[in-house]
């Protein structure tokens, strides 16, 4: 039985701020909302398929404040965390809310680091719900983006559902509003109350059973109680040095993210990896988990990555993804396990580094290939910003695939340039400067059978 969120998500998403802080009643979203704008998404999932009801996670909680950024952790926990104080705009009202919701206390307001709350104590929301009260909160917004999903399927067939995989750099907090300096973007646009719920509601209209993301600096308190409470076990890598740092007010290091459904699978092993580059150890960070179908008894491996960018750092990004591929055909044992790795990497097709994914050992192949006319080619833009250093556009953004184990059943069309619109992303419409990216992935028949 699901437990109405209305009480719990409504003070996380509009902002409960009685007794933590003083903020103008022009800013406030207690007003009744309108009826909300119709969710435009094409072919939604039945969210019967998601498993929205598993047992209630253990989240291992940050570490104490006083460990370094660089004292890094292993395995399916979480990495260290400098202490840093929570951006504005909401972020320790956001907390002191969940805190106030379950404890009946209001929390600290300012409180040293963010400390998820004890899953226990989180009952069950059921999907649909936490996305009407997103659509409540984002009422006078313009209504998501319509895209649809190509269907890829061949001849080959599939019994068992298939696994649906979510790519997304959702653009971390800090630097949109304090680094990027996106100069064709309105500052209210890039507000972190109601540029969660557009993400979430991106999230929420694809039912993902893995997501993947780069660029999370709101781990604890929006994404870990959320998407626990929807039946993910996440886990959270951050960046050693983070440039969320240097931002005044932060909410901590960004980093990568991985959450998948506990109903659908079964965690086998969890890395997490610090890429070298040169033999250095680098600032890029990359998660990487065996995974077990609970249905099929299948085993298959998912890494999400972000390497370095701007332009000049090409053999950098050469050196890191041949590290991590190299990390990945361990893990594998030698692409014994299927593999699926989406990330931001910073590189067009044109560069080393992606080469060294195609050519590899491990029999990838970039799914996003496949919407193309000859199945060749990238798509033309995974990422369109306006900074003022001038206009990017650009394709960064992939989910590599074992070919010879796995198939793409079909894939999320991107956004055409005149949804984007002239001033580019993000904007009131899209959150990030990335686009999400989701395929649907079913193992090939000769290898439906346990490793």
């Amino acid at each position: 039985m699901y437990q109405s969120p209305t009480r719990f998500c409504s003070a996380l998403l509009q902002r409960d701020v009685s007794s933590l802080c003083c903020v103008s009643s022009s800013r406030l979203r207690r007003q009744s909302p309108s009826p909300p704008a119709p969710l435009r998404s094409h072919s939604p999932r039945p969210l019967s398929e998601t498993g929205a009801s598993p047992p209630p996670l253990h989240p291992v909680p940050p570490p104490p404040p006083h460990l370094a950024a660089t004292e890094l952790a292993s395995g399916p926990g979480i990495a260290s965390s400098r202490t840093a104080c929570p951006m504005g705009n909401g972020t320790s009202r956001l907390y002191g809310a969940i805190a106030k919701t379950l404890n009946g206390s209001a929390a600290p307001q300012h409180p040293e680091c963010l400390v998820p709350p004890d899953s226990e104590q989180l009952d069950p929301i059921d999907p649909k719900e936490l996305l009407e009260e997103c659509r409540a909160v984002l009422h006078t917004r313009p209504p998501r983006f319509q895209r649809d999903f190509v269907d890829l399927r061949t001849d080959s067939t599939s019994s068992h559902p298939p696994i649906r995989v979510m790519q997304w750099n959702i653009l971390a907090q800090a630097l949109g509003e304090g680094k990027d300096n996106f100069v064709q973007c309105p500052v209210e646009a890039l507000k972190w109350e109601e540029r969660k719920c557009l993400i979430l509601e991106e999230i929420l209209a694809y039912q993902p059973d893995i997501l993947c993301l780069q660029e999370v600096d709101h781990y604890f308190d929006t994404f870990q109680p959320l998407l626990s409470r929807l039946g993910y076990q996440g886990t959270f890598f951050p960046k050693p040095w983070s440039p969320c740092l240097d931002v005044e007010h932060n909410n901590g290091p960004d980093g990568c993210a991985l959450f998948f459904l506990q109903s659908r699978f079964a965690l086998v092993n969890s890395t997490n990896i610090r890429l070298t580059a040169m033999t250095l150890k680098t600032n890029q960070v990359a998660i990487a988990q065996t995974l077990e179908c609970r249905k099929t008894g299948r085993l298959f491996c998912i890494a999400v990555t972000h390497l370095k960018a701007r332009t000049g750092w090409e053999r950098f990004r050469s050196a890191q993804g041949s590290d991590l591929l190299q990390n990945l055909q361990s893990i594998t044992q030698g692409a014994e396990i299927p593999l699926i790795v989406c990330g931001d990497f910073n590189a067009e097709p044109t560069e080393e580094v992606y080469r060294h994914f195609a050519s590899s050992s491990l029999n990838l192949s970039s799914a996003y290939k496949l919407l193309s006319a000859d199945g060749q080619s990238e798509p033309p833009y995974t990422t369109w910003k306006i900074r003022s250093s001038g206009e990017c556009r650009h394709t960064l953004d992939y989910i590599w695939y074992s070919r010879q184990a796995l198939h793409v059943r079909s894939a999320l069309g991107l956004l055409t340039e005149e949804q984007i619109g002239p001033n580019r992303l993000p904007s009131f419409n899209y959150p990030s400067d990335h686009l999400s990216l989701v395929c649907d992935f079913s193992f090939n028949e000769d290898q439906e059978r346990p490793l």
